[in-house]
């Protein structure tokens, strides 16, 4: 087959491209997906959940109980010690409030009486308006060790160690002044006292407790 003059550089062709040869003809087409080169072509998108530029995903520690990048949860025995400490600081405001009502109803009636005011009668006063105000203070630093609950930290968990201790210490307190013929409501009162005071104890000194008064802020 002649393809023209060999001495003619105008008039000389190129013999066919052998089907499916590069170099000839149409320029081929990249595979799906490619930009051609020399072209343009819009980036692809990065595959969905790959990591990327943006902030961090923010991740808390595993709280007691929980799974970690869980927001901490307060411990149950911490929960309810915190309902135990509202439920004996109401009592003490309304065993306060009636000790200072008593103690002023005791100083009224030793002052008007006709043969004149008591050294015994003021002494009995002045003991149970102590008493009173000693029970208004251990409620509102009950108050207070139920709130701090939330968002105190290692200082509050010492604080109601103390707090418990103190309360058993009362609570042994009431046995020794029953002596061996307490009656019951009061013998119920001091087993009930020192219950409270065993579990406000525990819960301050768990594990789980710890970790929730030393866990990091943010």
């Amino acid at each position: 087959m002649s393809f023209g003059d060999p001495n003619n550089p105008y008039g000389q062709q190129q013999p066919p491209a052998p089907q499916g040869q590069p170099g000839y003809g149409y320029p081929n087409q990249a595979p799906q997906g490619v930009p051609p080169q020399g072209g343009y072509a819009y980036p692809q998108q990065a595959p969905q959940g790959q990591p990327g530029y943006g902030y961090p995903n923010q991740a808390y520690p595993a709280g007691p109980g929980g799974y970690p990048g869980m927001p901490m949860q307060m411990p149950g025995v911490l929960k309810t010690a915190r309902v135990l400490l509202f439920i004996i600081a109401a009592i003490q405001l309304i065993v306060g409030a009636f000790a200072l009502l008593g103690a002023a109803f005791i100083s009224s009636a030793d002052s008007g009486s006709s043969y004149g005011s008591s050294n015994s009668g003021q002494v009995a006063a002045g003991v149970i308006a102590l008493i009173a105000v000693i029970a208004i203070a251990f409620a509102v630093w009950a108050i207070v060790l139920g709130v701090k609950f939330g968002k105190g930290g290692n200082a509050t968990r010492i604080t109601t160690i103390v707090y418990s201790v103190l309360f058993l210490l009362s609570s042994l307190a009431n046995f020794a002044n029953t002596g061996s013929n307490g009656t019951g409501p009061a013998l119920a009162g001091g087993v009930i006292g020192l219950a409270i005071g065993v579990v406000i104890l525990v819960a301050a000194v768990n594990k789980d407790s710890v970790a929730w008064f030393n866990r990091p802020r943010y």
